[in-house]
């Protein structure tokens, strides 16, 4: 995986670039609806809720809870070879959506469905700056 020189990642585009942007400043930015109120993620160019276009970046909380989880014992990616087994969790953020990520801290025996997560933001496989979760 390739980074330019702003530190963001290739497969960026003009819908997620404010996502690394936050991601490279240690902050979980979503984006979230000016018409509903609604958060989202994935980033796109409408709300999900309500199809309005008045889409704004908020600074979320980071904190949420792990929805499931599994072990990655045979990563499909060879950049995260190293890191395996590695703990992919789903987090349900506290303002609503939901994001996949790693669990950072702990192994195979320390994750559990209801764990609350505060997100890190930490280089490692995957590219610098990516948001991963540890226990809060």
């Amino acid at each position: 995986m390739s980074f330019p020189h702003d530190g963001s990642p290739a497969y960026a585009t003009a819908e997620t670039a404010e996502f690394w942007a936050g991601c490279r400043r240690g902050e979980l930015r979503l984006q979230r609806c000016a018409a509903c109120g609604a958060w989202q993620f994935y980033p796109r160019p409408f709300c999900a809720a309500c199809s309005a276009t008045a889409l704004r970046w908020e600074r979320a909380s980071g904190l949420g809870t792990v929805r499931s989880w599994t072990v990655v014992r045979r990563p499909v990616d060879p950049a995260w070879a190293a890191a395996a087994p590695y703990l992919l969790v789903l987090v349900a953020l506290d303002e609503g959506p939901t994001l996949m990520s790693v669990l950072a801290a702990g192994g195979p025996d320390d994750a559990r469905v209801g764990m609350r997560v505060r997100v890190s933001f930490e280089d490692g496989p995957g590219g610098p700056h990516l948001p991963r979760f540890r226990p809060a």
